[in-house]
């Protein structure tokens, strides 16, 4: 489990992973080399990758969308490739309960989303799949993301 100075640290970087070991410092009365020391032992365990996250209506992309699939077992190794290629695939899960993946889709329309299922449904063996439009983001990566507003003296 992580300790309090754990968990300020990575709600920092959850929030702005682009904030100066400076400024984290002087805002949680964390020294410098400690947090230095912490973010290269994170790198190496536990944070996979720095990312920009994107307004995606904003740069073009109308639709977006959640898939979930029920594939033909002996089709699920080639339909998780081609879901991997697919430049439209934001991000792919394997999920329970009576089905395979779920994708997060991105599309520049609804056209272009309903050709990419055909597409799906003619190279892969799809026995079922439910299609979930998102119609606003009300959050996201907001795990472990809060930082109290007394973060110095709660440590």
């Amino acid at each position: 489990m992580l300790d309090n100075k754990e968990k300020l640290f990575i709600s920092y970087l959850r929030n702005n992973a682009r904030i100066n070991l400076t400024t984290m410092a002087r805002k949680t009365g964390i020294p410098i080399s400690t947090l230095y020391d912490k973010l290269k032992m994170s790198e190496k365990n536990y944070i996979k990758k720095h990312a920009s996250l994107l307004d995606f209506q904003k740069l073009g992309f109308t639709c977006h969308a959640q898939v979930i699939l029920k594939v033909d077992r002996d089709k699920r190794d080639s339909t998780r490739e081609y879901l991997l290629k697919n430049e439209r695939i934001n991000a792919l899960m394997k999920i329970n309960n009576g089905y395979d993946f779920l994708a997060e889709v991105i599309c520049a329309n609804m056209r272009e989303l309903e050709e990419f299922l055909e597409q799906l449904d003619q190279k892969c063996k799809i026995l079922e799949k439910q299609v979930f439009y998102i119609i606003e983001e009300i959050a996201r990566e907001k795990f472990l993301a809060s930082v109290p507003e007394t973060a110095a003296t709660e440590i």
